[in-house]
């Protein structure tokens, strides 16, 4: 009973950090009609996750030094702390700070991944691993769902929404988190966890096609309610509910993945038939905003359940292939390339947006995870398999 307690205590922190982190593309109206430009809330949108990226390897050795109960209230408390503060604060710069601390205080959450290792079994660890995935798409459902309707009421009121969930995360991880006990081990993943799995190009071709893959996810996730009003004529509060949908089914599309995976005995090859079909939607989309065909809606929720599907698969390809010896550091090399991109996401295709429009910059995002299928290496990573089961 206690894992799952931990299970959920940690599926619910990473839905507050999700909510909150990825989730302000949701008040991107709210931030025009107070007078920010579109460039300045890309800006905005992109600061708790400048703010995560920074301090997620500080958050993860800290984690280790200190336990995880100590780190998560410490660390989702300051974060809710800092959104009160941003409520009372005024201008773009200021406003842009609190986020980006709240962010890096979030960041916090992403060390809880260790509960699960700690308290479940190996045979265990993929289907918790794959709740706690779920919690990233889970967050931003919640997001469409409420902050377009709390923001009718101001920017404000919605931040203190997100302090509380913060709060509420803060005070769960402080009552109900205790740090594992050792688990008997259950081996190592690599035949040789000793030698640096850098070694060969493989975890670094991982590592960059992962972080492509975030590009068209969080084109999706921050713009998809901005094309729904702008071009569709939607209004907020509609695109939000049906955009939280959309989340809610690429929660499931992540277990889905992850059942497929299990399945078929292959992570990599799953993970690049999502990104080939991820591609080949952006383009869809890309000619139905130009054509201004009602297709874009369905085109664009395909989207928004298909492109988050992989996460789980990169997550589980990494850490296997890096072994037991390398998993940490190589994840933590992965979550923050992927952070960066996603940083970097919402203020740049917010400019290309204004300068082209949409279709043009769905079209230009469609290559980036074609680009991440061949990168994926799949073959090398068989062949080494092979040769491995041969040794």
């Amino acid at each position: 009973m206690k894992r799952w307690i931990m299970l959920t205590v940690g599926t619910l922190a990473m839905v507050a950090g999700s909510t909150s982190q990825y989730g302000l593309a949701y008040l991107i109206p709210a931030f025009r009609d107070q007078g920010y430009s579109l460039e300045q809330t890309g800006l905005l949108v992109a600061c708790p996750t400048v703010g995560v990226t920074a301090t997620l390897i500080a958050w993860g050795a800290a984690a280790d030094r200190w336990g995880e109960r100590a780190v998560l209230s410490t660390g989702l408390g300051t974060a809710g702390l800092v959104l009160l503060v941003a409520r009372q604060v005024h201008g773009t710069t200021a406003l842009a700070v609190c986020l980006a601390l709240s962010g890096a205080a979030g960041a916090s959450v992403l060390a809880s991944g260790r509960l699960i290792l700690g308290w479940f079994a190996r045979r265990e660890r993929a289907l918790a691993m794959g709740i706690r995935q779920s919690a990233g798409p889970m967050g931003l459902a919640l997001a469409a769902a409420t902050l377009p309707a709390i923001a009718v009421h101001g920017i404000d009121m919605a931040l203190l929404f997100l302090s509380a969930l913060f709060l509420a995360a803060a005070t769960a991880a402080f009552v109900l988190v205790r740090d594992p006990e050792p688990v008997a081990a259950a081996g190592p993943v690599a035949p040789d966890p000793s030698p640096s799995p850098y070694r060969t190009p493989h975890l670094w071709r991982l590592h960059a096609a992962s972080a492509l893959l975030v590009i068209p996810q969080f084109t999706i996730t921050t713009f998809a309610l901005v094309f729904l009003t702008d071009s569709r004529g939607w209004t907020p509060l509609a695109a939000g509910h049906l955009l939280a949908g959309a989340q809610v089914f690429g929660a499931l599309s992540r277990l889905g993945a992850g059942y497929w995976s299990d399945r078929t005995g292959s992570r990599l090859g799953p993970m690049r038939i999502i990104a080939v079909t991820t591609g080949a939607g952006m383009l869809a989309l890309a000619a139905a905003a130009a054509s201004g065909s009602g297709l874009a809606v369905p085109v664009l929720l395909f989207l928004g359940v298909v492109a988050v599907s992989s996460n789980g698969l990169s997550f589980t390809a990494v850490a296997e292939y890096a072994g037991t010896a390398w998993a940490g550091r190589a994840l933590g090399i992965q979550t923050t390339g992927q952070n960066v991109l996603t940083a970097a996401v919402p203020p740049v295709l917010a400019v290309a947006i204004g300068a082209g429009g949409f279709a043009s910059s769905f079209a230009v995002v469609a290559a980036f995870p074609l680009a991440a299928a061949a990168l994926i290496p799949v073959e090398e990573v068989r062949r080494d398999a092979t040769a491995d089961q041969r040794s």
